[in-house]
């Protein structure tokens, strides 16, 4: 099941993506914003979002972030595919560590009030830097209460898929040594189109995420490839920690950010940036 939030004659709502183009409203009232958020948190299943006819085509709506307004902030991980730590540790931007593939998962967060839609723009003009960068990630959002999960028992907790274009301003990045104010400014982190429930996509590491920037490819690569897989970094999450239903979980980017360059390729006001994983969608958004 695919599950989306969306603006429809004015009206916020949510509802489920049938064969790609229709939608089944599930929720159109006054909490229609929180209602996919809602329904994890009240760890409840997707039983009562299945069914019903298609009543609106995805063409005549604006879809916003599927968790527009996540409860927490988005956990993410740094440096988490070989060939990226190299081409970030290379960069001279790196201030996190001295170790060029790191040994543990590298963790920081993002602000809840980044998220933004697709085709929202992201607002080039909140960095003052002109360092605006790309990253696409694979997303796992929270099903339960966890605490202490083992590695076997990871996919027990987890309700499903998204993606995020995890936007950063290099230079704030750089400057303030810890990650979270590069991270965070406004616009800065798109998601969506989708959640892809975990029944609907089991082997999550079978997909292929890629980045095009005004249609040329820059990042691509398998989520296989990653160098701490989904249940070390649940693992690693809460055996110090508890996460709780709706929690995010960014799980690093591949090699190909615009830092990467000789010189940087940072993104432009005019620029568009699209984010692919083929079983969830296509995230674009313009930078303005």
């Amino acid at each position: 099941m695919k599950l989306i939030t969306f603006r429809h004659n004015g009206q916020v709502k949510a509802g489920t993506l049938i064969d790609e183009d229709k939608i089944t409203v599930k929720d159109d009232g006054p909490n229609a914003a929180n209602a996919v958020r809602q329904l994890i948190e009240d760890e409840q299943g997707i039983g009562t979002w299945e069914g019903g006819r298609p009543s609106i085509d995805l063409m005549d709506v604006e879809l916003l972030a599927p968790i527009p307004e996540p409860r927490r902030n988005i956990f993410c991980v740094g440096k988490n595919y070989y060939a990226h730590a190299k081409e970030f540790n290379d960069s001279g931007f790196d201030s996190s560590t001295n170790e060029e593939i790191p040994s543990a998962p590298v963790i920081f967060t993002k602000a809840t009030t980044a998220v933004i839609g697709p085709d929202a723009p992201i607002i080039s003009s909140m960095d003052p830097t002109n360092s605006v960068d790309y990253e696409c990630e694979l997303c796992f959002i929270v099903s339960k209460r966890a605490h202490k999960i083992s590695k076997i028992d990871t996919f027990e907790y987890i309700f499903g898929y998204t993606i995020l274009n995890d936007v950063t301003s290099r230079y704030l990045q750089q400057k303030h040594n810890q990650w979270f104010l590069g991270k965070s400014l406004d616009s800065f982190a798109p998601m969506g189109p989708s959640i892809v429930t975990i029944d609907e996509l089991v082997d999550v590491t079978s997909e292929t995420i890629s980045t095009t920037v005004n249609g040329e490819e820059r990042q691509k690569a398998k989520i296989a490839d990653l160098i701490f897989d989904i249940p070390t970094l649940m693992e690693t999450l809460t055996s110090t920690m508890t996460l709780l239903p709706g929690d995010i979980i960014a799980t690093g980017t591949p090699a190909g950010v615009g830092l990467g360059f000789d010189p940087p390729k940072f993104l432009k006001s005019g620029d568009v940036v699209s984010v692919n994983i083929d079983a969830i969608g296509c995230l674009t958004n313009p930078i303005a």
